[in-house]
């Protein structure tokens, strides 16, 4: 999932602190928000923009492709299979702590409706230059510049740093998409892979994993088929099996799942991994990706 500048955005949440503050960055980035929803607050303004009771009232005056979720989590399935039938097709789900039964609801519906979601537990994404959905900072131009390099990431932080590494070797960034750490996504590491191999303002892809599941490893297989370089870094390799590291999904439970695993078979597909973020710029350009941001350091 890919979100452009002309795509309308409702942002539900919206009356609240962190659902005010992020859509002041979002629109700042050239994000399109046209509407927001907040159960009784309907009628409401906030920096302009109209508030609704729920989405499917936002869409009788607004035509929503795109909604991003600052719900919690326990009103997040509610919210969510709002934007469905209001016919949303791209839903942002930021929630934390989403009840498992309730994120398998919520994709069971979403295949029916032919909606894609991205989530839960999601940074969000970045296409830098036209449009930000989410809590990533899409305004900092240390991390964020037009380019054509494509990134993935389990970690909204991993997936910054790396970014921030990116455009300081000279690449900026042609998509950020940040699947999530729960252990059950709406967009897989494949997912997003695909994605970035179809989109045509992407040269080269930056897969940033982390130990737990075995999405990089499914992965591999399509790794094997692009034409475009892979670059990888995955984290918490040197983490102690069965002890969960940060996110919900990062724990190791088998001989799958844990960072050699997945560092072994992206590089028998033929992806380029890295122990540190840092020394993914220089394989780029050894790689022969063209660096395209001026005055970088």
């Amino acid at each position: 999932m890919l979100v452009n500048g002309n795509e309308s955005v409702i942002v539900q949440g919206l009356t609240g602190g962190q659902g005010t503050f992020w859509s002041a960055r979002m629109k700042a980035c050239g994000t399109n928000i046209v509407a927001g929803s907040s159960p009784g607050k309907g009628g409401r303004r906030v920096d302009g923009v109209p508030v609704y009771n729920s989405a499917c009232e936002a869409a009788r005056d607004h035509k929503l492709d795109v909604s991003v979720l600052f719900v919690p989590p326990m009103a997040a399935a509610g919210a969510t299979l709002d934007a469905i039938h209001a016919g949303v097709r791209k839903i942002v789900l930021l929630t934390e702590h989403v009840p498992y039964q309730d994120t398998m609801r919520i994709l069971a519906e979403a295949v029916d409706a032919g909606a894609q979601v991205l989530g839960p537990n999601t940074a969000g994404l970045v296409v830098p230059g036209e449009s930000a959905v989410g809590i990533m900072p899409g305004l900092a131009a240390n991390i964020f510049q037009p380019g054509n390099v494509g990134v993935l990431s389990r970690s909204g932080s991993l997936g910054t740093l790396v970014c921030l590494n990116l455009v300081a070797d000279g690449y900026g960034q042609s998509a950020f998409i940040g699947i999530g750490g729960d252990p059950i996504l709406g967009t897989t590491t494949l997912d997003a892979l695909r994605t970035l191999d179809q989109d045509p303002q992407t040269e080269a892809v930056v897969l940033v994993g982390e130990i737990g599941g075995v999405m990089e490893e499914e992965a591999a297989d399509y790794v094997a088929e692009m034409s475009k370089p892979v670059v990888a870094f995955i984290a918490g390799r040197s983490a102690p099996p069965n002890t969960r590291m940060g996110h919900a999904g990062a724990i190791i439970t088998g001989t799958r799942g844990s960072g050699e695993s997945k560092a072994s078979a992206l590089t028998a597909a033929g992806a380029h991994v890295v122990d540190l973020p840092s020394q993914i710029g220089s394989v780029l350009d050894e790689l022969g990706v063209r660096s395209n941001v001026v005055g970088a350091a």
